[in-house]
């Protein structure tokens, strides 16, 4: 092991720093002894062209060696460097009287520096008597400095000492400000956090156990009648329950998944997947005619063929499968009609999904959380969300997603609405040559 990497080595810091302190605290004592000596003397030092004298040279060794604990001792160290400045001007009195006021001034100004540290690093309950000290000190050790002019120097140092003090504390104010900041926006992320996982784990598990209730429930009475049926409805059950289970176990990865790990290589759902959602309806009785309109964007990683295809963001993709899951959801359970109509319209700069049915309608309330969910999804891109039921009858539920997070608001939006909703307009047939639903139709 080479020299520098012992010395960046834990344990070899630690050496270090036992060593230093211990080197100054035996020649701390010798410092204070040699002050008053060199007062006198023209002896100095030469250090790359810079001549350092003996006589300045001490008293600032005696302030700067307890200044290298003020780091993890504070109140040691401005007890040292207090200790020392006071002892050099009570038993010092030779040189000039110029010579004696500037070790003073020099002294305890790095005296009132370390007691800013300390006020930034402990509480006011220990700060405060620290700085009565400090100052009493102060304005004692004037008296028998022959250098400086007591009465004139007392006001000099009760405002160094409180603005010391007053930077000090106010530096820890900060920090405490900073550190609740930190605190508030971690727990602001845990409860985020949260949400999205249940707003995940409603849409998929509300919408899986929808479907297998309702096949359940046609399985149970047509089994001896019709057991042909009954057998179809228990594929769809069987079906239904690996899809979730699939989900489920891809969303409790990612939760279980630690820092640098790799995510799953399964896709995420998206408008990609609508089929999939429409059979399930079909298979819970409810037909689903989607229209789509404009040139559909792919979502990122889904088709790396197709360059000159607009990517469509992971989050909006998603978003947009969630809000049409969770809306079907509630017309097979809900609107007790046997067909509805998803409209998915690709913009330039929004995404619109629209589910409409002529079911039963009826106000927004209970104790549900579809809807609460589909408006924090919106509410999360930036987006507009609208739901309720409709003048001529049955139920809208209309959300339009910003392909780019620019300009988002967060708090923009968001339109509950518990009146009948209004049609945004006449719906151009989506219909194709075939007359299947589900053709692209350019507006």
């Amino acid at each position: 092991m080479d020299v520098a990497a012992l010395l960046r080595s834990r344990t070899a810091r630690r050496v270090v720093r036992t060593a230093l302190v211990c080197a100054g605290v035996v020649v701390l004592p010798v410092l204070w002894v040699l002050a008053p000596t060199v007062a006198t003397s023209g002896g100095g030092i030469g250090v790359v062209g810079w001549w350092l004298p003996e006589r300045y040279l001490v008293p600032v060794l005696i302030v700067a060696l307890p200044a290298a604990v003020l780091r993890r001792r504070p109140l040691t160290g401005l007890g040292l460097m207090l200790f020392g400045a006071t002892l050099t001007s009570a038993t010092t009195h030779g040189g000039s009287q110029g010579y004696l006021a500037d070790v003073f001034t020099m002294q305890f100004l790095a005296v009132d520096a370390a007691l800013g540290v300390v006020a930034a690093n402990r509480a006011r309950r220990m700060s405060v008597p620290a700085a009565g000290v400090v100052l009493v000190t102060q304005v004692l050790a004037a008296f028998v400095n022959s250098g400086v002019e007591p009465v004139d120097r007392a006001a000099l140092t009760i405002l160094a000492v409180a603005t010391a003090w007053a930077l000090g504390t106010s530096v820890r104010a900060r920090r405490r400000y900073a550190a609740v900041l930190r605190e508030h926006a971690a727990a602001e992320a845990v409860t985020v956090e949260r949400l999205r996982i249940a707003r995940e784990l409603h849409d998929l598990v509300a919408h899986s156990i929808g479907v297998i209730a309702i096949q359940a429930g046609v399985g149970a009475r047509v089994i001896d009648t019709q057991p042909a049926q009954a057998r179809s409805a228990l594929a769809t059950i069987e079906a239904t329950s690996r899809d979730t289970l699939a989900e489920l176990r891809r969303t409790l990865g990612a939760l279980r998944r630690g820092v640098g790990e790799s995510a799953p290589l399964a896709p995420t759902p998206g408008l990609a997947d609508l089929d999939r959602l429409v059979a399930a309806a079909a298979d819970a009785g409810v037909r689903v005619e989607v229209r789509r309109y404009g040139a559909a964007r792919q979502p990122h990683g889904r088709d790396p063929v197709r360059a000159d295809t607009a990517a469509l963001p992971p989050e909006v993709d998603l978003a947009a499968f969630r809000i049409v899951q969770e809306s079907l959801t509630n017309v097979v359970r809900h609107a007790g009609v046997p067909a509805c109509r998803v409209t998915v319209e690709h913009g330039e700069e929004e995404v619109t999904v629209e589910i409409v049915d002529d079911g039963r309608g009826g106000p927004i309330g209970g104790d549900g959380h579809g809807l609460l969910g589909m408006r924090e999804r919106v509410r999360t891109l930036g987006g507009d969300f609208r739901a309720g039921p409709r003048p001529e009858g049955g139920f809208r539920v209309l959300a339009r997603l910003p392909v780019t997070m620019a300009g988002a608001v967060p708090t923009a939006g968001l339109v509950p609405t518990a009146g009948p909703v209004p049609e945004a307009g006449p719906v151009s047939s989506a219909s194709g040559a075939d007359g299947r639903p589900g053709a692209v139709v350019p507006r």
